[in-house]
């Protein structure tokens, strides 16, 4: 595909009317290896696709490019934006959780492009599913994420069935004691941004809040009533069940709150971040699953209600706000059984007022249809059948997400229930679907 093809499609399909300087800089690149090394949210997946499907020349004659990402949300993101800047190529995820059968009709045409979690990927090829023979572009996204999820053996067998690649690609957020064994890389161009605080920060202030008592759930919950309703709020703990007492909590108090974690199925975990991302839930519960990875914009604040178990953990939490240029706080909310790493620090002390009687205004609601990609259900025909039946305009009309059986539409929350009843009983595009509101 050709290069100003591929930033056409940048712009008209994802609206990156400009490129920033890492994507710039892997586009000039003229290597057949690079490692690129940036934080999260500074653009990477477009930084490496411009490249990759610059090398993959016109669509079909087997799989030609394969991007391994250690966790299934950043498969997903990965192959969307793929589809989007590489429309015209064969975009297949595969990923664990996902329905082995919808995989193996999405790879009954050989895709183009292969989007695939390690385990999944290594699953296939033991069942003859996908042949990797004819891939010339590889990208490992995420390797050092990959490392501490214990994937190296299996990227390892996958590298076997590998040839030798006219274009390979590492990714990381942190710095690499060891490149991948398996592939070459010799002769690479290493692409270092992590220190480039013009890629996508803004300003950010952390305050600490010093809760009176061990459990610091009455803290956490004075701090989320002071912070606007309708601003997006992530909440780090340390473990899954820490995750659910505090969202059972916050949903008792009235909270619009989302959970996230690895425990949770995939779909859950799907609409987890739908419902975050659109405003429907602006806070959410989340592990560290949730401190990278992850395209979720505008988050105006993080809170740790643990301390991060790492530095990297601390920088990857911290990094989910103030992206794109804007400003974003960061809470620190400690007790005296805590343990403060030398590496928490802190701006300023903090003790949040809330107001007497203060109830939760949230702008958006989701409506939720079970119909979704594979039904031939698209974002349009959602938009479109909103507006037409249920009387909203553009303004009153939010963010739609897209599963492959499910969709989200978030709608002005003031307006959400006469919607439901205008649309619910009415077929779209010929088809009963359920709607409800989530």
């Amino acid at each position: 595909m050709k290069q100003t093809q591929i930033i056409q499609n940048i712009r008209e399909r994802l609206g990156i009317e400009a490129l920033n300087e890492l994507q710039t800089a892997a586009m000039a690149c003229r290597t057949r290896a690079m490692v690129i090394l940036a934080p999260t949210g500074s653009g990477k997946t477009v930084a490496f696709a411009i490249p990759l499907l610059n090398s993959l020349g016109e669509p079909g004659g087997g799989i030609r490019a394969l991007i391994l990402a250690p966790t299934r949300e950043l498969v997903l993101q990965i192959a969307e934006v793929l589809r989007k800047a590489g429309f015209g190529f064969r975009t297949v995820a595969l990923y664990g959780g996902h329905s082995f059968e919808e995989e193996l009709k999405s790879l009954s045409v050989t895709p183009d492009i292969v989007v695939a979690t390690p385990g999944r990927l290594l699953d296939h090829i033991q069942r003859g599913s996908v042949n990797l023979s004819t891939v010339k572009a590889l990208v490992i996204d995420e390797y050092d994420k990959a490392l501490e999820l214990g994937f190296l053996g299996q990227m390892g067998k996958i590298g076997r069935h590998l040839g030798r690649m006219r274009l390979t690609v590492v990714t990381s957020a942190t710095a690499l004691k060891d490149l991948p064994p398996f592939i070459d890389l010799s002769g690479a161009e290493t692409i270092d941004y992590r220190s480039n605080l013009q890629l996508n920060s803004g300003k950010v202030h952390i305050a600490r809040i010093e809760a009176p008592a061990r459990d610091k759930l009455d803290s956490l919950v004075d701090l989320v009533h002071t912070l606007p309703d309708d601003s997006k709020v992530l909440i780090f703990v340390n473990h899954r069940e820490s995750a659910e007492r505090v969202y059972e909590r916050l949903k008792r108090e009235g909270a619009p709150a989302g959970l996230y974690h690895g425990g949770l199925q995939q779909q859950e975990r799907e609409m987890a971040l739908a419902l975050f991302g659109n405003g429907s839930t602006p806070v959410l519960v989340s592990t560290d699953l949730g401190s990278r990875g992850l395209d979720i914009d505008n988050v105006a604040a993080v809170v740790h209600y643990h301390m991060p178990p790492s530095a990297e953990n601390w920088t990857h939490r911290n990094g989910r706000t103030a992206r794109m240029g804007a400003d974003g706080k960061v809470f620190v909310i400690t007790s005296e059984a805590d343990n403060i790493p030398d590496y928490v620090v802190w701006d300023s002390e903090y003790m949040p007022q809330p107001k007497e009687g203060h109830c939760f205004v949230r702008r958006w609601r989701s409506l939720y249809f079970s119909a979704g990609k594979k039904d031939k259900i698209s974002r349009g025909d959602i938009a479109g059948f909103l507006m037409r039946q249920g009387g909203l305009t553009k303004e009153q009309l939010g963010k739609i997400d897209l599963g492959e059986h499910y969709a989200l539409a978030a709608v002005d929350a003031t307006l959400a229930r006469d919607v439901l009843a205008k649309v619910a009983p009415l077929k779209i595009k010929n088809k009963k679907v359920k709607i409800s509101l989530m």
